[in-house]
């Protein structure tokens, strides 16, 4: 009888492996075939791990739920700021904000109150070398769409995109092009909570390509209830648990309910395509989570966000990836999943694809400057365990007033309860008149980071590691988070004036256009007729053209952060 289970254990181990090894086969087969590998982007606003897939069991996700049991949950996945702006300047180059001067939330559109401060609205410069990955997609063959967010701390190249507004998608490529295609999912975000009956964000449900238009009249001016009143919700600590709070609790995870719906439409949109098995499917979110204490803050509940990749024929179905992943790394490891090599500026490290490293990350960094009207500038490091942070400007509170966070009914909430003192100590604890100049927490034991290590002996040597490796990291990428931000704009922008893309030069040799631009780092794109009556972008210049007399071509050039060119028009 032991012989016989020994035999029956053996044949499931031998078939078990063969099946294995037919999934990687046929992942080798899809990626290594003569058709390049799709990869589509779906990014949900402001959430953190609130998903079943993720542990948390509150509502049902069953789109996301069967990405997960169909991909890999990847755990430690972090973004580089407790905010959009500078997370997605992040994603779209591969680099920490504050290397890039794209650490100030915001740029491009200053609140009110940061007006009155005299913040001009402004584009980072990015450093003459460095593209959207996007458009290094672009140059490489891929059809790429935005729908339709982007606020990257820069308007993009006009070379960045195929397409990117409310209607693009991959639906609207040419016959037989690979795409890469990015969608955002606006009904999670922070606003969303205050106001629970106003306008959808954007589009939600992004029906096929060719129905867009007629569909998004309908939703016009349509309202958004709670899909469960009555839901039962856990509060963080940090919270107090009154109706205003755990009503906005229950918003936020209605939304998540909707988000889940979005998703699972357009996962039938590929399958409907079918495209399904040649696509990597990549859900993630731009930071964590709405609620105060949450957003714009660099404690976890700001930073880390879930992550599901599905890819081809479900390889590696149902895995757990618990490496330390940072969103620099995001750009790098998109090119190296379509088998383009990274080029050397991205500060990521590729963690899948044909050139992933061979090291894990042991640590990822983050950093908080100023947010809206008010400054600060905080930077963190994070082992697997430990959560260090260094707060530059101790001298002020923690909590900074926020004219945008302050509509939130929950915000208001606790400004109350704190005003007549009754909030207890660990909801207080974000209203210390001080900081401490350095914090540590341990995230295993103390999840909420709620308890500070950083005068406990028994942790000194973590301590000592951990502001070593901040100094470091600093140094390394050279933080700009020192450099008053009225200079930083002059460096972009010398006496705030935006600087012009200089008008391409068109010069025509044996039948061949070639163009050039005195602008360093400029993009150059160009459109035919036939493009314009196609509706395609910017086509990116790489080589001469091929010219007809009888036929204009329209030609334009563009540096991220500079004003783009005039459009010329050869004949």
């Amino acid at each position: 009888m032991k012989n016989n289970r020994q035999s029956i254990l053996n044949l499931s181990v031998v078939v078990f492996l063969l099946l294995m090894m037919g999934c990687q086969k046929k992942l080798n087969e899809s990626i290594e075939s003569k058709e390049k590998i799709n990869v589509l982007w779906l990014v949900a606003e402001d959430l953190g791990p609130y998903i079943p897939p993720f542990g948390d069991s509150t509502i049902k996700t069953p789109h996301l739920s069967r990405l997960a049991a169909e991909g890999v949950r990847y755990n430690n996945v972090f973004s580089v700021s407790g905010v959009c702006s500078p997370s997605r300047a992040a994603l779209a180059t591969g680099m920490y904000p504050s290397s890039i001067g794209a650490h100030h939330m915001r740029t491009l559109y200053q609140q009110p109150a940061a007006k009155k401060m005299g913040i001009i609205n402004y584009e980072v410069v990015l450093p003459a070398e460095v593209k959207m990955v996007s458009e290094i997609l672009r140059e490489n063959g891929y059809y790429t769409t935005n729908n339709a967010k982007e606020d990257y701390q820069f308007f993009p190249s006009q070379m960045a995109w195929d397409e990117s507004s409310n209607y693009a998608h991959w639906q609207n490529r040419p016959i037989g092009k690979p795409f890469y295609s990015m969608f955002s999912f606006m009904v999670t975000h922070e606003s969303s909570l205050w106001n629970p009956v106003g306008k959808i964000h954007d589009l939600e449900v992004f029906p096929p390509a060719r129905e867009m238009k007629s569909w998004w009249k309908q939703f016009e001016n349509k309202f958004l209830p709670l899909v469960d009143e009555d839901l039962p919700v856990v509060i963080p600590p940090y919270l107090p648990n009154t109706d205003k709070v755990v009503n906005d609790v229950r918003r936020m995870y209605s939304n998540i309910s909707r988000m889940d719906d979005h998703v699972g439409n357009i996962l039938t949109q590929l399958e409907e395509d079918d495209l399904l098995e040649n696509t990597i499917i990549v859900w993630f979110t731009d930071h964590g989570g709405p609620l105060p204490r949450q957003k714009r803050l660099l404690y976890d509940a700001g930073l880390q966000v879930p992550m599901i990749v599905r890819y081809p024929n479900k390889f590696r179905s149902g895995e757990i990836d618990n490496r330390l992943i940072s969103f620099v790394d995001f750009a790098p490891t998109l090119l190296s999943m379509t088998e383009i090599k990274p080029p050397e500026y991205m500060q990521g490290l590729a963690f899948e694809g044909k050139f992933k490293v061979a090291d894990e990350r042991k640590f990822i960094h983050a950093a908080a400057d100023r947010f809206d009207e008010t400054y600060d500038m905080i930077r963190a490091v994070r082992d697997k365990r430990f959560k260090y942070l260094k707060n530059f400007q101790p001298q002020k509170p923690y909590y900074l007033p926020l004219a945008y966070r302050e509509k939130m009914a929950s915000m208001q909430e606790l400004l109350r309860l704190n005003l007549i003192d009754s909030l207890n100590e660990e909801q207080a604890l974000w209203f210390r008149k001080t900081k401490p100049n350095e914090e540590l927490f341990d995230t295993h034991a103390d999840p909420h980071e709620l308890n500070n290590l950083a005068e406990d002996p028994q942790f000194s040597g973590i301590l000592s590691e951990l502001r070593r490796e901040c100094e470091t990291w600093m140094h390394d990428v050279s933080d700009m988070g020192h450099i008053p931000e009225q200079e930083l704009i002059n460096t972009f922008w010398p006496d705030k004036i935006q600087p012009l893309t200089a008008n391409p030069v068109l010069n025509v040799e044996n039948g061949e256009l070639q163009i050039t631009c005195q602008t360093e780092g400029a993009s150059i794109g160009y459109k035919r007729l036939q493009d314009l009556k196609e509706g395609l972008g910017w086509q990116i210049y790489t080589a001469p053209i091929g010219v007809d007399q009888e036929e204009p071509i329209l030609v334009i050039a563009h540096r991220i952060g500079f004003a783009p060119s005039d459009t010329l028009q050869w004949n």
